[in-house]
C-alpha cells in the first residue's frame, strides 16, 4: 500500500510547497503557519488520493501484490478507491477552515482548483493523463509549478515577478525525474499496456528528451540573473550540476546498452529535483 502511495511525490510537493512559502517570507510576508500547514495537508491528501485512483484504475489484470486471485485484486481495487474517496473527503473537509477564515483568497481557490483539475485528469477516466503519455506533466506541474504557487498565494493573496524565476527551471527537473522513473518499471509498463511519458516517446528519444529538461532548468536558473533575480538566490541551485551530469552519464551509458542500476538512477532523479529545491529555499531563509 505505501508504494501505491508513492511518498516521493509527497516529500517532492513538501519541497516545493516550503520553497514558495519561504520566497514569500523573502519578500516581506509575515510566515503565517496555520494557513501554510493547512495548504500543506490538502495538497499532500489529495495527491495521495490522486496515487491511489491511480493505482484503482489501471489495467485490471496487474496484479497489487504476489498471487492474487481476479476476486482478491478486484476486493483491493475497491478498498483503494474507498481509501481515496476518503482522502478526497478530508481535502475537501480542509477547504472549509481556509474559507472560513478567510485563508483563501480568489487567486488561491483559483490555484485549488487548478490543483484538483490536475489531479482527478491524471488519475481517473475518461481523461487518465497517467496512461496517455502525459501524466508525466500533469505530475510536474502540481508538484513543481502548483504547489509553491498555492503555497505563495496563501502567504500573501498574490502572485510575483520572482515565482516563475523558480517554477519554470523546477518543473523541468520534475519532468526529468517523473521521466526517469519511468525507466525503471518500463518492461511492466509495457506488460500490462501502461501509456507513460517514455513508452510514448520510446527510450532512444526518451534520453535526449530527459537530458533536454536537465539542460532547459539549468539554463533557466543560469539566466535569472538577467531577468531582474538576484545571482545570490539562485547560485546554490548550481551546485547540483555535477549531480546532473551524473544522471546524464547514467542515461549515456543506459544509451549504449550497459546494465543500469535502478535504485542509484531512480534515486539520483529525485535527490536532483528534491535537493535543488532545499538549496533555493535555505538560501531565501538565510537572505
Amino acid at each position: 500500500m505505501l508504494s501505491l502511495l508513492r511518498p516521493a511525490h509527497t516529500l517532492l510537493l513538501a519541497l516545493t510547497y516550503l520553497l514558495g512559502a519561504s520566497l514569500a517570507r523573502y519578500l516581506g510576508a509575515d510566515f503565517a503557519i496555520l494557513p501554510f500547514l493547512l495548504g500543506f495537508l490538502w495538497l499532500a491528501f489529495l495527491v495521495s488520493a490522486m496515487n491511489l485512483l491511480d493505482a484503482a484504475y489501471r489495467n485490471p489484470a496487474q496484479p497489487y501484490l504476489s498471487e492474487q486471485t481476479p476476486r482478491e485484486r478486484d476486493e483491493y481495487r475497491r478498498k483503494l478507491v474507498v481509501l481515496a474517496i476518503a482522502m478526497l473527503t478530508l481535502t475537501a473537509a480542509l477547504t472549509v477552515p481556509l474559507l472560513a477564515f478567510e485563508l483563501a483568497r480568489p487567486l488561491t481557490l483559483a490555484f485549488l482548483g487548478l490543483a484538483v483539475l490536475s489531479a482527478l485528469a491524471y488519475a481517473i477516466p475518461p481523461v487518465r493523463l497517467a496512461n496517455r503519455g502525459l501524466g508525466e506533466f500533469a505530475l510536474a506541474i502540481l508538484v513543481a509549478s502548483l504547489a509553491p504557487t498555492l503555497a505563495f498565494s496563501l502567504q500573501t493573496g498574490e502572485l510575483h515577478r520572482l515565482l516563475p524565476a523558480y517554477i519554470f527551471p523546477l518543473t523541468f527537473l520534475a519532468l526529468a525525474c517523473f521521466l526517469a522513473l519511468d525507466f525503471q518499471t518500463f518492461a511492466i509498463d509495457q506488460k500490462y499496456a501502461r501509456q507513460t511519458l517514455l513508452i510514448r516517446l520510446g527510450w532512444q528519444t526518451a534520453i535526449p528528451a530527459h537530458n533536454g529538461f536537465l539542460v532547459a532548468a539549468y539554463l533557466l536558473l543560469a539566466a535569472a540573473p538577467f531577468l531582474g533575480v538576484p545571482f545570490g538566490l539562485v547560485w546554490p541551485a548550481l551546485l547540483t550540476l555535477p549531480l546532473a551530469a551524473f544522471q546524464v552519464y547514467q542515461f549515456s551509458r543506459l544509451a549504449d546498452g550497459a546494465k543500469p542500476l535502478w535504485p542509484l538512477l531512480a534515486s539520483t532523479a529525485i535527490a536532483l529535483l528534491g535537493l535543488t529545491t532545499y538549496l533555493l529555499t535555505v538560501t531565501l531563509w538565510l537572505r
